[in-house]
């Protein structure tokens, strides 16, 4: 009886929060106590959506998260799922924050008096490596003030989410290992798909979202059965539709998924799965990202049943709205993914000729030798970004699904004088709202103007994501119109201002295409592999390029 009075007083007067009064809500595990901040938005913050992955669930699928008695207090974000500190003078560092092995946490933001609003679900970046869902960077009020409810999540990264071994596999029912942080993003989804209409959220209207890692875990969220009916649309950030291991295979030039596991393993002195457990996390996480393995999903035949480029082609995949685009300066920031440079104009042409048999002259009349590192950078970003997001919008188009192309092509003074242009996640802060306004960012970030001008390019990007998320439809009000990209090849450029125009990028992306399907028909790595980059292109007779 005490507990029914105290429950309803809580109901009806509720207890004070940071910025606003609680608000609780109803979820299948309990009852939750939230924030209304001062525009009457509301935020849930580190809610449990699986069982903690500890102990004997290390290396496991998600299990459905435990339930509780009483008021779960939702006011503070969860830890961060283990990972590496990057460096501290990277571009992407941010504070560090906890972390934990026990991480598997979303954040919801809502908007005022929501009821069947659409829902964004917001997967972050960070090579699979890095990143949370808790970051400033990922503040879900802007975006809700637009009348959608946003949910940022936390998934297992690095050796914690994508570790494939023979001992894991054999103890899998589906016969099936590594892929566990993408099996997280599944069970954020079926979350959602349970719980978020007590949140004044639409099931049947979850658009899922995210940037480099995040847009490339959307393209596997695309093709996997297992997330079939949990999203309605998508949007990829600066996708890259990179081969993936093999789970007992070599393919493409890579080593089979637990042939990698076994040399993990085997670095660690770990002679069995029991070994590998019981293995302190801290020293997991210790595991050096260079040099070490590199985390990637695996084809295992149960989340993912073969390549990317080959489930699209057949048509397997969700036939679902998709906005996808990259930005003009995205290898800027992240020149690791670059070849060398030759030594002379000369010897870079020597080398492409060496390297592109009978498309060198298409190749250097793109990238030519007057201008190596400019033309190695854009080489690179046409061949991995630009051929990624344009090859999901060409095929999603051609199986009749409404398809969007964008390219951010728009710098400020900060980032141009530091030589990054629009670098690899520059448009980020424009998503969620904090591009033009004092809002905290990633430390060595160059700071966009607090102007109107930034402001309203921030406001116009919103706009068309939340139409889109709502209506499946991405247009503004007074802005222009974005046609699907259909036989016009329309996309929207932002350059300070949205700009619409047509056949972006055109000759790059069909010696992009020729040059994959070479590739992959030869059984090679057919992404990167640009400039100076070995190996030599095969002479392979390929279809005519994707429009």
């Amino acid at each position: 009886m005490i507990r029914r009075l105290l429950l309803a007083a809580l109901l009806l007067f509720p207890a004070p929060g940071v910025a606003g009064e609680s608000s609780i809500v109803k979820t299948t595990q309990g009852l939750l106590a939230g924030e209304i901040l001062d525009d009457g938005s509301r935020v849930f913050r580190g809610i449990p959506y699986a069982a903690p992955p500890i102990g004997s669930a290390r290396w496991r699928p998600p299990a459905p998260p435990p339930d509780w008695k009483g008021i779960r207090d939702a006011t503070r974000f969860g830890p961060a799922c283990m990972q590496p500190l990057l460096p501290v003078n990277s571009l992407y560092a941010s504070e560090p924050r906890a972390m934990s092995e026990d991480c598997l946490t979303l954040n919801i933001w809502t908007p005022k008096a929501a009821k069947k609003a659409a829902v964004m679900l917001w997967i972050h970046g960070g090579s699979l490596l890095t990143g949370e869902g808790a970051s400033p960077f990922f503040d879900g009020a802007r975006l809700a003030r637009e009348g959608v409810v946003v949910v940022t999540i936390n998934y297992r990264l690095g050796v914690f989410g994508f570790l494939s071994h023979p001992g894991l596999t054999a103890e899998s029912p589906e016969y099936a290992s590594g892929n566990y942080g993408l099996l997280d993003q599944i069970a954020a989804l079926q979350w959602v798909r349970s719980n978020i209409d007590a949140f004044g959220g639409d099931r049947e209207n979850v658009t899922v979202f995210g940037q480099s890692a995040g847009a490339l875990s959307i393209a596997y969220l695309l093709v996997s059965p297992l997330a079939d009916g949990l999203f309605h649309k998508a949007i990829a950030q600066s996708p890259y539709l990179v081969p993936t291991p093999e789970l007992q295979r070599p393919a493409y030039g890579l080593p089979s998924s637990e042939a990698i596991g076994l040399e993990v393993a085997k670095a660690l002195g770990a002679e069995d799965i029991k070994a590998l457990r019981a293995i302190e996390a801290t020293r997991l996480n210790a595991l050096p990202p260079k040099g070490g393995p590199v985390p990637q999903a695996t084809v295992d035949g149960w989340f993912l049943r073969g390549q990317l480029p080959d489930i699209l082609d057949a048509g397997e995949q969700a036939k679902v709205p998709l906005i996808a685009g990259f930005n003009s300066g995205e290898i800027r920031s992240i020149p690791g993914l670059a070849p060398p440079a030759p030594s002379s104009a000369e010897a870079y042409e020597d080398t492409v000729r060496a390297r592109f048999g009978d498309l060198a002259l298409q190749y250097l009349a793109l990238y030519p030798g007057t201008h190596v590192t400019d033309s190695l950078l854009a080489a690179t970003r046409d061949a991995i970004y630009g051929w990624s997001a344009q090859r999901l919008v060409a095929t999603q188009a051609s199986h009749g699904a409404p398809s969007y192309l964008y390219y951010f092509d728009h710098s400020y003074p900060a980032s141009d004088a530091r030589g990054l242009g629009a670098f690899h996640a520059i448009e980020v802060p424009y998503v969620f709202g904090a591009a033009g306004r004092d809002v905290p960012l990633p430390r060595n970030w160059p700071v966009p103007p607090i102007d109107s001008r930034e402001r309203a390019l921030s406001n116009a990007v919103i706009g068309y994501w939340t139409s889109f998320a709502k209506y499946g439809r991405p247009s503004v009000r007074d802005g222009p119109a974005w046609s699907p990209y259909g036989e016009a090849k329309v996309y929207m450029r932002f350059h300070g201002r949205a700009e619409a125009q047509a056949g972006l990028l055109s000759g790059p992306y069909a010696l992009a295409e020729e040059t994959t399907c070479r590739r992959r028909a030869a059984g090679q790595s057919w992404i990167g592999a640009v400039g100076s980059a070995p190996p030599n292109l095969p002479l392979i007779l390929c279809g005519a390029p994707r429009r």
